[in-house]
């Protein structure tokens, strides 16, 4: 894609390894081009400070070491309207019109793929999250790490990887043990029977709902029957219930997986037995206290960690290792991994981990995800944990709808805790994120709808209707051509970095100066080639709002 940002790049790059040949030198480590927009209009388009970091190779002033550049800069096509050297030694580049009018013309004829690139050349990637326990309904916290994982692989897919999206069944253990208890303990209360509830049971209301389809489906036959023997009956059935609704609160929310992976099947195939061996086969594992223990702190944790307990049980953190080996044999060249920020001290350990399965450190990608503080108008909604009550996914969902949820979701970095306030998410309003920007795309469509009314025709598919671009001279206008141009980048950072929330950032940008725009300026007016050419415009900011708002698993309406 021949976009503004790297044209620039490249001719800097030809301009450095020119300037470089020019005085015998060669550059000690790759050069890395930044390129910035300056925040000072009168700064440029876009600024490096890439004379500044060549300083200590070549020993000279940064001024100097920018000019040197600036001489061997060939532009042979017109790409710039000046360049200045400012500061301590920035390069400040202010573009030709003409380069951010052929920004649109790029859009039109292309422009389902427009944004799209590869940049993983098909490098597969998985990537796992939610996998929420099958112990209860998935909560408004579950919503984020969701829409944060879904929006990752959109983002990887279109910047050219093999994603596949997984969801860890985490099916095994003392929780799903106590999800049975809970079922029975409610089952029992339904009878009628005096049964003291323990403090550390799921007490959620959804367990009262479970036991009543329980014994709908059975009756009361299970009413005698010892915990013990019935125990494994009751955690299966209350599983397999709460997955299934787990199930249809992701699909509401537009999250669909590819794969669901039982951690009971690790279990079952002795895939734990089988990693703890290879691990101790390198040298990572040995014995102390009667447990078996990973030497993590070979690889930077600070403690070792237990592998299997003394009384022979292994620990989660078995498990996690083999399911991840089990990753990497399914011929995965990265993972990334989606967990609450409660999980901040899991981290070190599981790179170790892959460390030691022989895999190199940055082949696990661990994105942490905050909290989400809940409000109403302003003011905290009252959860109590202790009391197994919660505000559920599917609750927002039905208060606020997928597009205002997803959206807002993504509105912060995912390591940053989030307030969602369920007032503004309804709100038809420039203070609703989501709206805002809909209404652009819908105002858009509008646009074209109220031209075919007049019998102004524009033609997308037509080379006329790109032949004006070069009216297109006002400073707005500009800008938002340069905006346009900067969205495979956008898209291109989500995926280096692993972050969705540049996209909404982005978004917000573009339409509020869209909007600023759009009322002070007509596009349909009495000059035909101005308003073809403020057509072809609106046109490539329409298709720009509907890629991304697809890569977000938001809807673009055509009417609001």
């Amino acid at each position: 894609m021949s976009l503004v940002r790297n044209r620039l790049i490249q001719l800097l790059q030809e301009a450095i390894e020119s300037m470089l040949e020019g005085i015998g030198q060669q550059p000690s480590d790759p050069i890395h081009i930044e390129l910035d927009i300056p925040k000072i209009a009168e700064h440029g388009h876009y600024a490096t400070n890439v004379a500044m970091s060549l300083t200590r190779h070549l020993k000279r002033n940064p001024r100097e070491i920018a000019g040197l550049i600036l001489r061997s800069l060939q532009d042979r096509e017109g790409l710039l309207h000046k360049v200045e050297i400012a500061g301590p030694g920035f390069i400040n580049f202010f573009i030709n019109s003409g380069s951010w009018q052929a920004i649109v013309a790029e859009i039109l004829k292309a422009p389902r793929v427009y944004g799209r690139q590869d940049l993983g050349r098909n490098r597969r990637v998985q990537v796992e999250f939610v996998s929420a326990n099958p112990t209860g309904p998935l909560h408004i916290g579950h919503g984020r790490g969701a829409a944060t994982g879904d929006v990752v692989a959109n983002v990887l897919q279109a910047c050219g990887y093999s994603v596949q999206r997984e969801y860890y069944i985490n099916d095994a253990g003392n929780q799903m043990d106590t999800l049975g208890r809970s079922l029975y303990y409610r089952y029992q209360q339904l009878l009628g029977r005096q049964v003291e509830f323990p403090e550390n049971h799921y007490r959620g209301e959804y367990m009262v709902d479970l036991a009543r389809e329980f014994r709908e489906l059975q009756g009361d036959r299970y009413g005698n029957r010892p915990l013990e023997e019935v125990l494994d009956h009751f955690t299966r059935f209350a599983a397999d219930r709460i997955l299934e609704g787990i199930r249809e609160d992701l699909s509401a929310f537009g999250v669909c997986f590819d794969a669901w992976f039982s951690e009971r099947s690790l279990h079952e195939a002795g895939a734990i037995e089988k990693t703890i061996e290879e691990l101790k086969s390198k040298g990572h594992v040995y014995e102390q206290d009667g447990a078996t223990w990973f030497r993590s702190t070979a690889f930077g944790d600070e403690k070792d960690r237990v592998v299997v307990r003394a009384n022979g049980m292994s620990t989660y953190f078995a498990a996690d290792l083999a399911y991840h080996r089990d990753k990497f044999e399914r011929g995965f060249d990265t993972l990334v991994d989606i967990w609450g920020a409660d999980h901040h001290g899991y981290v070190e350990r599981m790179l170790a981990g892959v460390q030691a399965l022989g895999r190199d450190r940055s082949d696990l990608k661990i994105i942490l995800v905050q909290l989400v503080n809940l409000l109403r108008g302003g003011e905290p909604v009252a959860m109590s944990t202790r009391a197994g009550e919660f505000v559920t996914l599917k609750e927002v969902l039905d208060e606020v709808g997928r597009d205002a949820a997803r959206f807002l979701f993504l509105t912060r970095r995912s390591d940053s805790p989030l307030d969602f306030d369920l007032e503004v998410a309804k709100m038809q309003s420039n203070d609703n994120p989501v709206y805002y920007v809909q209404y652009a795309h819908a105002r858009l469509c509008s646009v074209f709808e109220v031209a075919r009314e007049r019998g102004v025709h524009w033609d997308q598919a037509a080379g006329e209707s790109l032949a004006h671009l070069d009216r297109l001279e006002l400073p707005q206008e500009l800008e938002l051509m340069r905006l346009l141009g900067e969205y495979p980048h956008v898209l291109a950072n989500c995926a280096r970095c692993l972050e969705a929330h540049f996209i909404p950032y982005y978004l917000h940008e573009l339409v509020s100066l869209f909007h600023s725009y759009y009322n002070q300026n007509r596009i349909l007016g009495d000059d035909p080639p101005l308003t073809q050419a403020r057509l072809s415009l609106a046109a490539a900011i329409r298709e720009v709002l509907r890629n991304a708002l697809e890569i977000l698993g938001v809807s673009a309406p055509e009417r609001m």
